[in-house]
Parts: C-alpha cells; sequence; structure tokens
C-alpha cells in the first residue's frame, strides 16, 4: 500500500504544533504511561489493556516490520517545541473494507485539537503517496471527540454497526469513509482553487 518514500525511517509529518515520527526503542515506557490508561484503551479495538512496556516494544518493532512490507504506517505524535514529549500515536493499515485510520491520545492532551491536526496531516499524506481511493475509520459509538474529527476532516457515516471489532465487540460502533475524490475537491477548495464538476 505505501512506496519506499515512506518506508525510510527519516520519514515524518510535520504540523503546525507537531511531529508524526517513527517510533522508537526509547518511546516504549511513555507509550506503556499512556495508553495504559483505560480511558484510553477502552476505547480502541486493539490496543492492550494494561499496556505494559513489553507490549509499547512490540508496537514499536511490528511498526517498523510491517512499514518495510509497505503494509502499514504508523507514528507517535511530538510536541515540536518538546520533540521527546510523547502525546499519542497515529497509523493507517489495512482492515476492513481497505485502509483504515486509527489514532489514541494521551489523557493529559485530550481537548487540544491535537489528534485533528494529526489526523488531518495522515490522511493527506495517505492520498498524496498511495494510489488508494478510500480511507476509512471505525469508532466507538460514545467518542463523540473522534467523531468530530472524522467530520472536521470530511470523512462521511457510512455505517451503524451492534457491535464493533476487538474490544468493541458488543458496542455500538460507527463506520466513517473518506474517498479521494471528496478529499481532493477539499483540498482544492482550500487552496481556493476552481474544479470542474466532478462525475458520480
Amino acid at each position: 500500500m505505501f512506496p519506499e518514500l515512506a518506508r525510510d525511517d527519516v520519514y515524518r509529518l510535520e504540523t503546525r504544533r507537531l511531529w508524526l515520527r517513527w517510533p522508537r526503542a526509547a518511546d516504549a515506557p511513555r507509550l506503556s504511561e499512556l495508553a495504559g490508561e483505560w480511558e484510553v484503551a477502552r476505547m480502541t479495538a486493539t490496543l492492550p489493556h494494561p499496556y505494559r512496556v513489553g507490549d509499547a516494544e512490540t508496537f514499536i518493532k511490528t511498526s517498523r516490520e510491517d512499514a518495510a512490507r509497505g503494509e502499514a504506517l504508523r507514528f507517535v505524535l511530538t510536541d515540536k517545541g518538546f520533540p521527546r514529549t510523547l502525546l499519542g500515536a497515529i497509523g493507517v493499515e489495512t482492515g476492513d473494507g481497505g485502509p483504515q485510520l486509527g489514532y489514541w491520545l494521551g489523557r493529559p492532551f485530550w481537548g487540544s485539537g491535537y489528534a485533528s491536526e494529526a489526523a488531518a496531516a495522515m490522511t493527506d499524506a495517505f492520498f498524496l503517496i498511495t494510489g488508494e481511493s478510500q480511507l476509512g475509520a471505525t469508532v466507538v459509538a460514545e467518542n463523540a471527540a473522534s467523531r468530530s474529527v472524522l467530520e472536521s476532516l470530511g470523512f462521511v457515516l457510512v455505517e451503524n454497526l451492534d457491535s464493533g471489532p476487538g474490544r468493541l465487540a458488543g458496542n455500538p460502533t460507527l463506520r466513517f469513509a473518506l474517498r479521494r475524490r471528496d478529499w481532493q475537491a477539499q483540498s482544492d477548495a482550500a487552496c481556493g482553487f476552481v474544479r470542474a464538476p466532478i462525475e458520480p
């Protein structure tokens, strides 16, 4: 899915306030601390709980391996002013229905707008460097903040599920999608371009 450009460990994304970069071995203790909180883990389908340092080390190792095969792209979020301060993680990988965006943020950073900033950068990168036609995302229905992030980026609700994957089993879940042509139209509008109508 991802080209060689994104497999190089110097590849990273920059936003106004953040660096999105490869996870490193030294990140494991902080990842364990942030992802280890139940309020963070319970909103995700796959984060182990408790999230031990060994789990973080596995995440770092598999992230590198999956990236080397072009199957996934996972980054940690850091504050540009304090680059050793981890805030959370974000990634795109193959899932049900094609590529899926996923992210989590440590509780101290909730409500900061960091998730929206990181998700926008990752979504743009995904469409710019891959040939995929659509990016999906799944959130637990009660997670209004995550739903708001997706909707602000142009993702549309495509399915209401009574049960989600992994830990979300038994919980109402929402599936979202953003099509390339809709992302492109938004990007052009933000740049002030005028485009011919897009055929359905």
